[in-house]
């Protein structure tokens, strides 16, 4: 227990190591620059630290953890976002002289409704400047926002234009986040205002932010939010008006005078990780999904598998070199990869939530790696066992069933209960096709929270006891079907002694 202590106030302790004081753009050359991927803040000052390190973060909130590590030595963000980041980091500082100034636009889907929604989706912006809707908006969700307490009315839709989809963030205040369980925040007030207005339904979706354009634009999402304007974006995209504009900041290391002490931030953490807004519940159900992910991929994985290796076993030339190839294709590309494809363009036209997207692309991963395991377990039998089943009586489908299979079991379990705890791991890159799985949730929890030891340190826990508890179940069928296991009476049942 000494010594669990000992490493967490270890672990802790690196959040109050200081950094050297900055003062201008130009000191930083050299230096390493955090920034989070795909938004281009970036090339505002790459002519200024033309020396510098750019590291690529995928939550903003990661950057935060890595300055004050040490691994950068300061990161780029929107003024508006840092000033919620100060208000749980007070440590925080930026540099006086802004990076520069980005404007957000809106992304457009490329499916029929293109044009129309443009066109509905300038006049609404125009409308909101106008009107002041825009400047309203800033000052609630940004000016003044309370996280605790702002909320985001997301009812009261007629819908009679259809529904359309949204990518959101998801993990970004005061943009997109889960509060109370919910979407909210400035993206998401503003879309549903104007879906009320032109009687659409929105649906929300939370992606990463580095997906959402390519999702736009194969069509999977109707709308994208938050995109930075380019040049290149503007010749490759369809983009709205500008409905932000806003300073990026380049965030270093300070100092905070009220720091807490160290198990003082440990209750303050467990307590806004687990308790507040009843959190526990997304870890819940994240894990949920998780499960229902990973068992049904086994399940249909490991039935399609048997099937097409009992189609080839026997099969011609030209259907075992068609297996092959789907395995050595299946094998060799990144599950994420895998997964995008599926989900952008096999399924990129059709309604399919990327939880069963999900389970059709681990299906086949499953399906690819049961082949390989069969063929294993069923070579490792000699060929006189089938031999000798011939000479007894039996058919080639029972001299397989009874006989080889059963044995070959004993060769290929062992590697399948290793398949299954690689397959609840790789299940935490769903995030990336818009699926609250228990790794997404943690990460969009972080992004509440802007702490990091609990959400990380459960989420490790609850893959540790899903995987202990399927590895039980596949542990227990390979003692039920290993006859060195089974008892003696069992073996001999049926055959008669002789005085």
């Amino acid at each position: 227990m000494k010594r669990f202590l000992i490493a967490l106030f270890v672990f802790f302790s690196i959040f109050s190591l200081s950094a050297a004081e900055y003062t201008t753009i130009e000191e930083l050359d050299g230096k390493n620059i955090g920034v989070q991927t795909a938004v281009l803040y970036e090339e505002l000052i790459m002519d200024r630290v033309p020396n510098a390190t750019f590291q690529y973060y995928t939550m903003p909130n990661d950057m935060i953890l890595a300055l004050q590590s040490g691994k950068v030595d300061a990161y780029l963000i929107e003024e508006v976002s840092y000033g919620v980041q100060k208000k749980n980091h007070p440590d925080l500082d930026v540099l006086e002289e802004p990076a520069g100034y980005i404007n957000a636009t809106c992304i457009i889907g490329e499916n029929e409704r293109q044009d129309r929604l443009l066109s509905e989706l300038n006049a609404f912006i125009a409308e909101s400047w106008e009107n002041g809707l825009l400047d309203e908006l800033y000052d609630y969700w940004i000016a003044d926002f309370d996280p605790i307490n702002d909320t985001c009315d997301v009812s009261g839709f007629t819908g009679e234009n259809g529904v359309i989809n949204v990518a959101v963030e998801g993990g970004y205040e005061p943009f997109s986040f889960i509060s109370n369980g919910n979407i909210s925040g400035f993206d998401v007030d503003f879309i549903a205002r104007f879906c009320r207005a032109y009687g659409y339904t929105p649906s929300f979706f939370e992606v990463p932010f580095e997906a959402i354009a390519p999702g736009v634009e194969s069509g999977k999402y109707d709308i994208g939010m938050n995109i930075v304007v380019s040049e290149e974006r503007n010749e490759t995209g369809t983009l709205s008006d500008v409905y932000y504009t806003t300073p990026i900041r380049l965030v270093i290391q300070g100092e905070d005078d009220n720091a807490a002490g160290f198990f003082d931030s440990l209750k303050d953490s467990f307590y806004k990780t687990f308790i507040r807004e009843n959190r526990w519940v997304l870890f819940v159900q994240g894990a949920g999904i998780t499960i229902l992910i990973t068992l049904s991929s086994i399940l249909a994985g490991t039935i399609l598998g048997f099937l097409v290796y009992l189609l080839c076993r026997k099969g011609g030339k030209i259907a075992n070199k068609g297996t092959n190839f789907f395995l050595w294709l299946i094998h060799g590309m990144p599950t994420v990869l895998l997964l995008m494809i599926l989900y952008y363009i096999v399924f990129g036209s059709s309604s399919l939530s990327g939880t069963w997207v999900s389970v059709v692309g681990f299906t086949l991963m499953f399906a690819c790696s049961m082949i390989d395991m069969l063929r294993v377990g069923c070579n490792a039998i000699g060929r006189g066992q089938f031999e000798a089943s011939t000479a007894l009586g039996y058919t080639e489908h029972q001299s397989f069933f009874r006989i080889i299979l059963p044995q070959a079991a004993q060769h290929f379990l062992p590697i399948y209960r290793n398949e299954v705890v690689t397959l609840i791991k790789e299940t935490s890159v769903v995030g990336y096709i818009a699926v609250l799985d228990l790794t997404k949730i943690s990460d969009l929890v972080r992004s509440r929270t802007y702490e990091a030891f609990f959400p990380l340190i459960v989420t490790a826990i609850m893959y540790f006891v899903i995987s202990a508890i399927l590895t039980r179940i596949v542990t227990l069928v390979e003692n039920k079907v290993s006859p060195k296991r089974r008892k003696k009476e069992k073996i001999l049942k049926g055959i008669v002694e002789e005085e």
